[in-house]
């Protein structure tokens, strides 16, 4: 009896020496500017001020420099992150029209980690709804929301309310004006009153929540909605407390006031680091920051004062590189090397695969994201994509392919008459300038093939005139 009580002892004993030597589960935090072009850093080439604290981010983890977002404005690329498929296979598509919502049966990124045991958070601009029930984030594995569920709030940063967990919470002192154009959702328009910065609601929430989840295995999506401007409004919407910082600038206005978003932004990261070295969390959390997709021209703000695309020809709304090519920048102290530049190419689908691999958990079905978890922990086994795919059922339509460094893109896709095919050579051309397509023809037909292969019907509208699933090659003549 005494020998099978020993005998058991050792056992427990064995078991929790074990469980003791079981790795943590790493806390993620993953950071989406909003409109943040891959120039508007300094630590990826900006000249007229600094990003110290996201500078550091890259000092101290991996700045990849061929990332590129899930589409060129805001809801579609923020359904590829959240699903792990690319644009021409999700239910997102674009900004309108009203309806494009996360589908219920989607495996998302939140309940990814949901089934690995962790605590969920959406803290900032959600941006695929339009108002809290059928498509609030709570109902795709968010355990805690807190922020704007539609875009056309989030261009509000004086808001007279957000929401948290699906319900109406006053900022008191914030008065909104009318807006002067459209039927646009509730709460948006621009402010009158200032108190309540939403930018900085955003950081204390973020703060508290790293806080109260210290002792658990936690995932925050912090989608902060700067440097965006307040586009319902062509001047004065780049809103900020003010801009003293940059007062003695030679700059319009509305250049110093953009600057002071970025600058803020900037803030917010340093605020989340600080938190984390706070709480002890520091070493064992992996932050990702990027960006949803290239800058902006809007709310009088023009994205070459800052040369914001930098090296790159176009900006938001265009599939040049200019409106896709973003900064990330990943920084895990336990597992990435200090100071390491990736030139792996990735995109936003690949969010979904890179954190199952991360968690050891399978991947969902259907996906198209490749994991770059080997390239952040600095293994030789990455595998590459064979093409990136994007579509943007705006101006006229278009499609786009990444293929061997080679781009295609295709302009004009809803009216056969007009529609035009570009090919560039990125290797020697990364300002996409000489379009080689009738060089190229073979290569022209090979990039017209996979964007029909990539590309899947959408029930809601079409990106092709008359029937949807017939594209047309585009003749490209000698």
């Amino acid at each position: 009896m005494k020998r099978n009580k020993l005998l058991l002892l050792l056992s427990l004993l064995s078991v929790g020496s074990a469980w003791a030597q079981t790795p943590k589960k790493p806390n993620v935090i993953v950071i989406l500017a909003d409109d943040l072009g891959y120039g508007d850093l300094s630590c990826y080439g900006q000249k007229l001020y600094t990003t110290p604290h996201i500078d550091k981010l890259a000092q101290e983890g991996m700045l990849f420099t061929r990332h590129y977002a899930g589409a060129p404005v805001c809801a579609p690329a923020r359904g590829t992150l959240m699903t792990g498929k690319h644009v021409g296979h999700g239910s997102v598509r674009g900004n309108q029209p009203k309806g494009q919502l996360l589908q219920l049966a989607e495996t998302t990124l939140p309940e990814v980690f949901k089934k690995a045991g962790y605590t969920t958070a959406c803290i900032g601009k959600w941006g695929m709804g339009n108002a809290p029930e059928p498509n609030d984030p709570l109902l795709h594995g968010f355990d805690y929301h807190y922020g704007y569920v539609n875009m056309w709030h989030a261009h509000n940063f004086y808001p007279e309310f957000l929401y948290q967990n699906g319900k109406k919470t006053i900022l008191e002192g914030n008065k909104t004006g009318t807006i002067p154009k459209g039927d646009f959702p509730e709460g948006v328009g621009l402010a009158k009153e200032r108190a309540k910065y939403a930018p900085d609601e955003f950081d204390r929430e973020v703060g508290q929540f790293i806080t109260q989840n210290r002792n658990n295995p936690f995932f925050i999506y912090y989608a902060i909605n700067t440097p965006h401007g307040n586009s319902e409004f062509k001047v004065g919407g780049m809103e900020v407390p003010d801009h003293k910082r940059f007062d003695s600038k030679n700059w319009p206005d509305v250049e110093k006031d953009f600057a002071e978003m970025v600058a803020k932004l900037d803030e917010s990261v340093g605020k989340i680091v600080a938190k984390l070295k706070e709480t002890g969390l520091d070493e064992n959390t992996l932050i990702i920051f990027t960006s949803d997709n290239g800058p902006h021209n809007e709310s009088g703000h023009s994205a070459e004062f800052f040369d914001s695309n930098g090296p790159f020809r176009g900006k938001k709304r265009d599939l040049y590189e200019g409106g896709i090519h973003v900064p990330m920048i990943a920084r895990f102290p336990a597992k990435i090397k200090a100071g390491t530049v990736s030139s792996h190419v990735s995109a936003f689908w690949d969010y979904v695969p890179t954190v199952c691999d991360l968690l050891n958990v399978p991947k969902p079905a259907g996906i198209d994201g490749i994991s770059f978890l080997p390239t952040l922990l600095g293994q030789k086994n990455q595998i590459a994509h064979e093409y990136l795919y994007w579509e943007f059922y705006e101006e006229g339509g278009k499609q786009a392919v990444l293929h061997q460094n080679w781009k295609g893109i295709k302009l004009n896709t809803n009216d056969a008459t007009k529609t035009t095919f570009e090919l560039y050579d990125l290797t020697n051309d990364p300002a996409e300038l000489q379009n080689l397509a009738k060089q190229y023809p073979e290569r022209v037909q090979k990039m017209q093939s996979l964007m029909s292969q990539a590309h899947r019907p959408f029930e809601l509208t079409s990106l092709f005139t008359l029937d949807p699933s017939a594209q047309r090659d585009v003749q490209v003549k000698p």
